[in-house]
């Protein structure tokens, strides 16, 4: 038995960020994850999705909306949502006032290996990146096999870059310092 001290409410003086209670309790095929997200934050990864993991998201505490590349979805305490392999996410806190969001995400199988980004491979064309989960942050595109390294934001010249998507649920690339939005992701050779 594993205890966070959540009772799943919104606790008010509990540590907001990630619990990863697949770890804590061992689990072999099933990825457990407690989110505690302050208004107007996000979960902690931008648009993505799992080539090879389903995922469910329970809302416990708060609202949350989740970005997709079909529209926009607002999921209140007591729901669920799921999102099947190779499905682009991404969510944040779209409470209003002081309340934090908590949710839990299960994720199966528990590894995922392949993360993909919605980056077009400026080498051939495929739509999406495999990011690199070893170390330093690369995408690698599963059609060619080129490699890619993050550019720095075009505008602003800073590192703040991640992957949302615009008002027609279209994926783009915004910066966190600047605002700048862009179409196709900055990437190096």
């Amino acid at each position: 038995m594993f205890r966070d001290g959540s009772d799943g409410g919104d606790g008010g003086d509990e540590e907001r960020g990630t619990v990863r209670l697949g770890d804590a309790l061992g689990t072999e095929h099933v990825a457990i994850n407690r989110y505690r997200i302050a208004p107007g934050d996000g979960f902690p990864s931008g648009l993505h999705a799992h080539a090879d993991q389903e995922e469910v998201f329970v809302v416990v505490a708060g609202s949350a909306t989740f970005e997709t590349l079909e529209g926009d979805v607002r999921v209140e305490a007591g729901e669920a949502i799921r999102f099947a392999p190779g499905e682009f996410q991404t969510g944040h806190n779209d409470g209003d006032g002081d309340d934090d969001l908590v949710a839990f995400a299960l994720g199966a199988p528990r590894d995922s290996d392949d993360v993909r980004v919605p980056a077009t491979c400026p080498d051939c064309g495929a739509d999406s990146l495999r990011l690199a989960t070893d170390g330093d942050l690369t995408f690698a595109c599963p059609a060619c096999e080129a490699e890619h390294t993050p550019a720095p934001c075009p505008d602003c010249g800073r590192d703040d870059l991640g992957f949302t998507t615009d008002d027609a649920n279209d994926p783009v690339v915004e910066c966190g310092d600047c605002g700048a939005r862009f179409d196709d992701a900055p990437l190096e050779r």
